[in-house]
């Protein structure tokens, strides 16, 4: 462990664009800090564009600060995540975008409040979602509010996976071996105390986010899936109650057949039935089918990445 640093993960994809100027804003952060060193552990997550030149050009410029890890294709983003905490060894780790999204000079505030108090956790969260689109954030809000409805492991509104967290923490997370990865669910259920600091939404500086409405929309139902099992409960209790309900719809037919006889009309009813019925038994087995897909890609024990290209700062001479 390296004393009196702080390794920063920062995940990238097609970030060549914002490196520079994310690199330039820690060298002003880091001239605030005399007294403690700022690493960048920058991992290319496939990028389609020159991420991996700037990270090359950027690691040359400044070679006792920057490493970078280079993936064969794109893993995602908990990959990379996972990535760089395996290959940080800073006193304290922390992860942040290199969109200029998460603001470097917060590192100042959360460093004086992981040394200064019992927190073994400075997290971020952001208090408004101006500039983004509004189903977006409606969306964001119901899972936030659905997650610890249904969940043991909570979630605070707004929370990004920017922040800073003491090596303890980083060794707890480590420790957890599944492939399927929900980063802020893990954050949560580890445990330890944390500080969460809140700051209004920024806009990106440059280029455009990989993270479509659609993408969102899986990450958060692997989130949901993740640590609770009340999907599959839920799924149970709805089966039930369609059957009893169909119990009782059956034994309604029956006497009204013995008493008024057969009747041709009541076909539209019997459809919306039979298609309501196969969508609902679809649904279940959907939600059943998630849980087992989990257990499949957990089973095959496949690495998280596979690392193309590796360089490591240099050690000597920090500056």
């Amino acid at each position: 462990m390296k004393k009196n640093t702080i390794s920063i993960v920062v995940p990238c994809y097609n970030e060549a664009r914002t490196l520079q100027a994310f690199v330039a804003e820690i060298l002003a952060v880091q001239a605030q800090l005399p007294k403690v060193f700022l690493e960048l552990i920058l991992v290319n997550d496939g990028s389609a564009d020159e991420t991996l030149g700037v990270m090359r050009a950027l690691a040359s410029e400044h070679p006792n600060r920057i490493s970078y890890l280079s993936f064969s294709r794109n893993f995602g983003k908990e990959a990379a995540m996972l990535a760089g905490f395996e290959h940080a060894a800073g006193e304290w780790v922390a992860v942040m975008d290199a969109d200029l999204q998460d603001p470097p000079e917060m590192l100042l505030e959360m460093h004086q409040l992981i040394t200064t108090t019992e927190y073994d956790v400075v997290a971020t969260r952001r208090v408004s979602r101006e500039g983004e689109p509004k189903v977006r954030s409606l969306f964001a809000t119901m899972y936030y509010k659905l997650n610890n409805l249904i969940s043991d492991v909570k979630i605070e509104e707004g929370a990004r996976d920017y922040r800073i967290m003491t090596r303890p923490v980083i060794e707890a997370i480590l420790s957890l071996p599944e492939r399927n990865r929900f980063s802020k669910g893990l954050f949560s259920w580890v445990g330890f105390e944390v500080k969460y600091l809140e700051y209004p939404n920024i806009e990106r500086q440059a280029g455009e986010t990989s993270w479509s409405f659609t993408k969102l929309f899986d990450y958060a139902i692997e989130g949901l899936i993740s640590f609770s099992d009340v999907p599959l409960t839920l799924a149970s209790y709805v089966g039930l109650l369609t059957f009893v309900m169909a119990f009782v719809y059956g034994v309604y037919i029956v006497i009204r057949t013995l008493i008024f006889g057969a009747a041709t009309p009541g076909w539209p009813s019997l459809a919306v039935l039979v298609v309501g019925m196969g969508g609902l038994q679809l649904l279940c087995l959907g939600i059943v089918g998630k849980y087992i897909g989990k257990i499949f890609i957990e089973n095959k024990q496949r690495p998280m990445y596979i690392l193309k290209e590796v360089h490591l700062h240099e050690e000597d001479d920090k500056a």
